[in-house]
């Protein structure tokens, strides 16, 4: 094992990037103990100043990780983590809160685990001069397109700390919702977003709020925004294969990638070349494609020298340590500014599932929330939310047998 990882050589050639964990703050060190339990001798000593290095409490603005990107679901995988210790803390909830139902005590402690995470970051957050150190804490996800449920749990989060940052669905509602938040100095992260028209649309959704948070005297020096790019989701969770063969097409592996860095790099050049003030910020990131028999990392390789964010989840970073050819990777200077190869393009503008998704205006606000990804997203996140709900009602029904 190299002595620094993949991220880190990533960074070094990309001026203004940002790595971000992608999980509650409150699993890291439960995951640094599991991946150093399964390492060699050899490769545990590299691993734990690899670990000091991604979260440093003692000089947090020198620490790979400059923010969080979490939500219910990952919130519910710090609760399993330490399970009962949750359980002593749900309780001292319920007893807090005579009468609570199982859906408030679901929101309880799902801010009570944004509040914990939040406040591990703080010290970079104050450190940074309030431009890093961000926990993106997520709406419920079942309520995508309740505009006035949003803004009321929008609300409740920012108010849990400073570096709260309000992770809002790239629908018709969720957009409206944002220019609300901005307009009143809150951060905010746009997600369940996949193709260039909501990328666009936050953009500009942003720049109407920050106009009017700057006529009515709002304070800004705590805010931020982040325009997130789920790009695998979109590329398979959204179906991409099957419209192409719709059209007689075949995509492999590589197009697939291709089309969603095709969408990113557009968007990027976008906001970079209008001077928004948001933040594009990379996820869902997979290993691949495998070409001629080697592995790549397009998803990392492509973005090469990019004033973006990127967030890793445990899982991906996993892989990255298991990768066979890091010592035959090289990061390329400014890749991020080079386009996909021009056959490519031409083959994925035959299908048009994704000519609309590059287009700048090739969706209307109307047609996000029917968008395929964003659907098959939100069940997934709203599936997983009820997991998180039920661990509640199991603790209620618990303590009402005490």
């Amino acid at each position: 094992m190299e002595e620094k990882n993949i991220m880190e050589k990533l960074v070094e050639v990309s001026p203004g990037m940002e790595i971000w964990w992608d999980s509650s703050p409150l699993i890291f060190d439960f995951w640094c103990k599991k991946a150093l339990e399964k390492a060699t001798p050899d490769d545990a000593e590299i691993l734990k100043r690899q670990f000091g290095r991604m979260y440093n409490l003692e000089d947090p603005t020198s620490q790979l990780f400059r923010g969080v990107t979490t939500n219910p679901s990952l919130s519910l995988q710090a609760i399993k983590a330490d399970e009962e210790s949750w359980i002593k803390i749900v309780d001292n909830k319920i007893e807090e809160n005579p009468g609570v139902d199982q859906e408030t005590l679901f929101w309880l402690m799902y801010k009570d685990v944004v509040k914990r995470g939040s406040d591990m970051y703080l010290p970079l957050f104050e450190k940074s001069g309030y431009k890093q150190g961000y926990l993106s804490g997520q709406v419920d996800p079942r309520n995508p397109f309740d505009k006035e449920k949003m803004l009321k749990q929008a609300e409740d989060l920012a108010a849990l700390n400073p570096n709260v940052m309000i992770k809002v669905p790239g629908s018709k509602e969720g957009y409206e919702v944002i220019e609300i938040l901005t307009s009143r100095g809150i951060s905010t992260n746009n997600t369940l977003t996949f193709i260039l028209p909501q990328l666009v649309d936050c953009a500009k959704t942003v720049k109407k709020g920050l106009e009017a948070a700057k006529k009515n005297n709002v304070d800004l020096s705590k805010w931020r925004s982040v325009i997130t790019h789920m790009e695998s989701r979109y590329g398979d969770l959204g179906g991409l294969r099957d419209f192409a063969k719709e059209k007689g097409i075949e995509l492999s592996d590589g197009d697939v990638r291709l089309a969603e860095l095709a969408i990113f790099k557009k968007a990027y050049r976008f906001v970079k070349e209008n001077n928004y003030q948001s933040k594009m910020l990379s996820c869902s990131l997979r290993v691949g494609p495998t070409i001629n028999g080697s592995e790549k990392l397009w998803h990392l390789e492509e973005k090469s020298g990019a004033d973006i964010v990127m967030t890793c989840p445990p899982v991906f970073i996993e892989q990255l340590y298991e990768y066979q050819e890091q010592e035959k990777l090289v990061f390329e200077k400014d890749r991020i500014w080079e386009d996909i190869p021009k056959d490519v393009l031409d083959k994925l503008m035959r299908i048009p599932y994704f000519e609309k998704a590059y287009s700048e205006d090739g969706y209307s606000r109307d047609e996000y929330n029917t968008h395929p990804a964003l659907i098959r997203t939100a069940e997934q996140f709203s599936k997983a939310t009820v997991e998180m709900v039920e661990f509640a009602g199991k603790c209620l029904n618990n303590s009402h047998l005490k």
